[in-house]
């Protein structure tokens, strides 16, 4: 396994200096504004997200400015999401902190994710990165409506994989596409490169997000609990696939545990185990790492470099991480 550290080195400098940057971008002449600015900036995780568009842009070409001003506007935009999501749901918690409605309220954390979308929106158009904030804000676009359409489906759990593939493209790998379209795009690619670069973003995405779909059933000791997304009635890749492949009473059953008793946990244990039994772990296990050689596929037409070798390895991190 690659750790966080060797995947930077070819970007090591330039992820310090957007740090600095990106703080810089965040500060405020509202007091209260500065405060919570400085705590979001305190509580960033891992900078995968900044790392895809650094690593993207010297793949393909070389770091600019724009490329800082990129990851920022991603962060930004990202950020207000995050801040807006935590609001509707209610959550008091995010990345084992408090979130900013537990600490400020719903009306404060609201007001801040706008102005970190009017931050980022900002950015873009003082520097004229208009291509940059059309990518970023066709993914914010895409996150919402992929929530909508998962929020319309989730009544009916009937949920086709067609479906399925639609929700998570729109909710989690537009995002991704997004950092590697404003990479390559920032290091001044042609369209067809940026295209490209947004099409390995995707793959990248789908597969990230099947691997997140698998931790409902695993035994380890992660970030989120097993059978958290049965709980919430969420209808994922593996509980799709045994869905399809069960007799008509099997099926009837399952949906009426999900509908009605997925808050009792050995009702919970009884789905998860049909889902094994099922084969749906190693239909979506398959699927993952098709996804993963396709975006290797897409990384393998472009010229070696130190760039490319810790995008790959990039990748490999977020689809095989334990947590």
């Amino acid at each position: 396994m690659n750790s966080i550290q060797e995947i930077q080195a070819p970007i090591r400098q330039e992820m310090a200096d957007f740090e600095i940057k990106f703080r810089d971008s965040m500060k405020s002449k509202v007091m209260l504004l500065d405060k919570i600015m400085n705590f979001i900036v305190k509580r960033k995780g891992k900078q995968v997200r900044p790392m895809f568009v650094f690593l993207t842009a010297g793949t393909v070409g070389t770091i600019t400015e724009a490329t800082y001003r990129g990851a920022a506007l991603i962060e930004l935009l990202h950020t207000a999401t995050l801040v807006h999501d935590d609001v509707v749901d209610a959550s008091n918690y995010r990345r084992g902190f408090f979130s900013i409605n537990a600490l400020w309220k719903n009306k404060i954390a609201v007001l801040v994710g706008d102005y970190l979308l009017s931050k980022g929106m900002l950015l873009s158009v003082d520097n004229e990165d208009f291509s940059l904030l059309k990518i970023v804000s066709t993914a914010v676009r895409e996150i919402i409506e992929g929530e909508l359409l998962q929020a319309e489906k989730a009544r009916r759990l009937d949920i086709t994989e067609e479906v399925y593939y639609e929700v998570i493209r729109q909710k989690t790998a537009s995002l991704i596409n997004s950092c590697c379209g404003v990479g390559a795009s920032s290091a001044g690619a042609d369209a067809e490169t940026v295209e490209k670069m947004r099409l390995f973003g995707d793959k990248v995405g789908i597969a990230f997000q099947i691997k997140d779909d698998l931790f409902d059933y695993g035994d380890a000791e992660i970030g989120k609990p097993v059978g958290i997304d049965i709980k919430e009635k969420k209808m994922t890749l593996p509980l799709i696939y045994a869905l399809n492949q069960a007799t008509w009473r099997d099926k009837r059953r399952i949906i009426y545990i999900i509908k009605n008793q997925s808050e009792k946990s050995n009702k919970v244990r009884e789905v998860i185990e049909f889902v094994k039994q099922s084969g749906g772990i190693d239909y979506a296990t398959q699927a993952m790492h098709r996804f993963h050689q396709e975006a290797n596929q897409i990384l393998c037409t472009f010229p070696d470099s130190a760039y490319k070798q810790s995008l790959s390895r990039l990748v490999s991190f977020t689809i095989e991480r334990e947590k």
